[in-house]
């Protein structure tokens, strides 16, 4: 196993040099032969949760692994361009849920992006770039009239045209990639930029096209996180529900009112503050997260349950920890991790010409 380079890795407070080399060691130490990179060994792998860990992969530096993990997603894409929901850890042909959740099915481009900008590997761009427009075009067949995207599609075909704002967001943000992706490759997808205008002016316009999910914190910061929301808006919407979210000193809840807080969320988060400038209070909640991370294995525990202090539930996950780089990438400037999640150069698709 190589050594981790994670200089830029290093934030007052969150991770020293040693620690975050031993958070990426932990990544890599889950990630099999073949390039799947499950949650924890012996729990499921699900595409999303995947790529995510490939992502901080690729922020340390360890091209060569994130790559492996790409290829897996290649290998195993279905010839409708989606991926199951879930696979059994050491046997992809083990699918334990057999859904197609159109989020986790976009995110695919957000990760080849990433890797693009952090390597510049055309070669690798030429290779993914069949994988990603298979995706895109099976997800953008669950696009509904008003914008939202339909967020999943069941293994008999049938089509789920419930929308969730979480899910939604996602994909804005992964649709921004793909065409950023096909910018670089010169090959225009006008159809794809009025989709992603027609999205994203449901996110910003229509929340009454989406389930309501506001007990959860990603429906709080997710339309954010993925770039629909900028500027005062989104500072508006940060500040309207940071107190039903935010537990001082302890991080982020996953849903009111609950008293759990959970380090994904947290780190999510904290790039969303990132990306709207707000690195003071992005630093403070990475900070106060820390009370998650296991010494031993330098990854992070899923989340706690303050009213009992309990870790809750026992395990420690990739995309935890690889969601924690992600916002430490960001802040240390990580250029790639900063283009991507900072949103500034990625195209914004077509409005729509009616509401």
């Amino acid at each position: 196993m190589t050594t981790p380079r994670t200089e830029h890795l290093v934030l007052e407070g969150v991770l020293t040099a040693e620690q975050a080399a031993a958070t990426v060691r932990g990544i890599l130490g889950v990630q099999r032969e073949d390039g799947a990179i499950p949650w924890f060994r012996g729990h499921h792998l699900d595409p999303w949760d995947h790529t995510e860990a490939a992502m901080a992969l690729d922020a340390a530096g360890e091209h060569e692994a994130a790559e492996r993990a790409y290829d897996w997603l290649a290998r195993h894409q279905r010839e409708d361009g989606s991926w199951f929901a879930a696979y059994a850890d050491g046997d992809a042909h083990d699918v334990t849920d057999r859904g197609r959740e159109t989020n986790f099915v976009a995110y695919v481009a957000v990760g080849v992006w990433h890797h693009y900008l952090s390597t510049g590997d055309d070669t690798f761009l030429d290779r993914m770039w069949p994988t990603v427009y298979a995706a895109v075009e099976f997800v953008l067949a669950l696009q509904q009239s008003g914008g939202q995207i339909g967020w999943k599609q069941e293994d008999d075909g049938r089509r789920t045209t419930d929308a969730l704002l979480t899910g939604s967001s996602s994909i804005h943000h992964a649709l921004r990639c793909a065409l950023a992706i096909a910018e670089q490759r010169e090959e225009p997808q006008p159809d794809w930029e009025l989709a992603l205008g027609a999205l994203r002016h449901a996110i910003r316009s229509h929340p009454e096209r989406f389930l309501d999910k506001d007990r959860y914190s990603m429906d709080w910061y997710y339309p954010v996180l993925g770039g629909a929301l900028t500027g005062a808006e989104a500072k508006s919407r940060i500040e309207e529900s940071w107190e039903r979210f935010v537990v001082p000193g302890l991080g982020v809840r996953c849903v009111v009112p609950n008293p759990w807080v959970t380090g994904g969320e947290s780190a999510e988060l904290a790039l969303a503050l990132w990306a709207m400038g707000e690195s003071d209070r992005a630093l403070e909640i990475l900070q106060s997260i820390q009370h998650l991370r296991d010494a031993e294995s330098g990854l992070y525990w899923t989340g706690y349950v303050f009213e009992d202090d309990a870790i809750w539930p026992r395990e420690l996950t990739t995309w935890t920890a690889g969601s924690l780089l992600l916002a430490v990438a960001a802040l240390g400037g990580h250029e790639a991790t900063c283009t991507v999640f900072g949103g500034d150069n990625l195209p914004t698709g077509l409005s729509p010409d009616c509401c």
